[in-house]
């Protein structure tokens, strides 16, 4: 965060204030881990601070300390309104763009409330009045650990924060093997143990605790899985009726897309996944190398994120939707073959 920023937040925190804290919908580990780190520091420093997610998040997420106190807006909905309505402080984490928030961009755009972003995703809005916007970071999370260190409350980590920290870096960082893992990434995954984060219970909680079901999604999605060795590309499709019939609970599909990774020579990774009750297929795209998702996303599938992790959507039906993919792909074929 620039210094302009940075003294305009320390000045808005100087007094006790009411603090809504808001992740994007369908929230992964980075979101529910960097929301949750900053409302116990907010709370431990005097603050009434409340976490109202857009809707719900994965079940091996919820074990993370605080997680019992965050409002799901579609399910508390008057509640999720107060709180936001009597802030003094909105807190976005983990997001750039309030249509990141679904049906509570309405609520967020109308609030006056003062603003403050922190986030890590490219092209940012411009919605916050104080931004800490930072694409070279591996997380939010992170973002979150060195905020609370330019604040000058680094010796505030406790070991519940330090472990919702942890489990947001390792959940947005492929437990540590992306791209965005830098050396100083690794130095704050050691602060935090040091302040208690317990490294191997989380790993375990994040992705041992699977159920036959998923395991079965698994199955059904490899099978599923096209390979286009032409282009250096993989994808995977799954319809509602498969989500259904393995019983799918949201956060299921978490990371299937970086299995077309694994496969020697592929450089572009696609997941298509039906969802039947917004009438959309939601897509997930993740590369390596210098091939830019965020902007294959952005031109093509109303989309973005990062450079080699991004999402999108399409309104056709599965057929019209590969089609266009596929026909996409000979326009990028020396760069995924470079």
């Amino acid at each position: 965060m620039n210094l302009e920023h940075l003294n305009e937040l320390k000045k808005l925190l100087s007094s006790p204030k009411k603090i809504a804290i808001i992740p994007h919908k369908n929230p992964d580990g980075d979101a529910i881990g960097s929301t949750l780190a900053l409302w116990h520091y907010l709370v431990n420093t005097g603050h009434t601070a409340s976490i109202v997610a857009p809707n719900d998040y994965p079940k091996f997420l919820k074990w993370m300390p605080g997680s019992d106190k965050i409002l799901n807006f579609e399910k508390e909905n008057s509640q999720s309104k107060s709180c936001i309505n009597k802030a003094d402080i909105i807190f976005t984490l983990d997001f750039n763009h309030l249509g990141r928030v679904g049906q509570m961009s309405e609520i967020l755009e109308s609030a006056k409330a003062t603003f403050v972003m922190v986030d890590h995703h490219q092209e940012p809005s411009d919605y916050a009045k104080i931004m800490y916007s930072d694409v070279k970071m591996s997380s939010t999370c992170e973002m979150v650990y060195v905020l609370i260190n330019q604040l000058g409350d680094e010796n505030s980590i406790t070991p519940e924060m330090a472990n919702c920290i942890y489990t947001g870096i390792m959940t947005d960082t492929g437990s540590f093997k992306f791209a965005a893992t830098t050396s100083n990434t690794h130095r704050v995954i050691a602060d935090l143990m040091d302040k208690g984060a317990e490294g191997t219970e989380i790993h375990h909680r994040i992705y041992d605790t699977n159920s036959p079901s998923r395991l079965h999604l698994l199955g059904c999605a490899l099978k599923n899985m096209v390979i286009l060795e032409e282009y250096s590309t993989a994808y995977i499709t799954m319809s509602q009726d498969e989500l259904d019939t393995y019983n799918y609970q949201k956060g299921d599909t978490e990371g299937f897309v970086n299995y077309g990774l694994t496969l020697d020579g592929i450089k572009f990774a696609v997941i298509f996944i039906e969802n039947r009750e917004e009438g959309i297929y939601k897509i997930s795209f993740r590369s390596v190398g210098e091939f830019s998702v965020n902007d294959f996303a952005r031109k093509h599938f109303s989309g973005g994120g990062h450079t080699n992790a991004a999402g999108g959507k399409s309104d056709d039906n599965l057929e019209e939707t590969i089609t266009k993919f596929t026909s996409l792909l000979p326009l990028y074929k020396n760069q995924l073959q470079s």
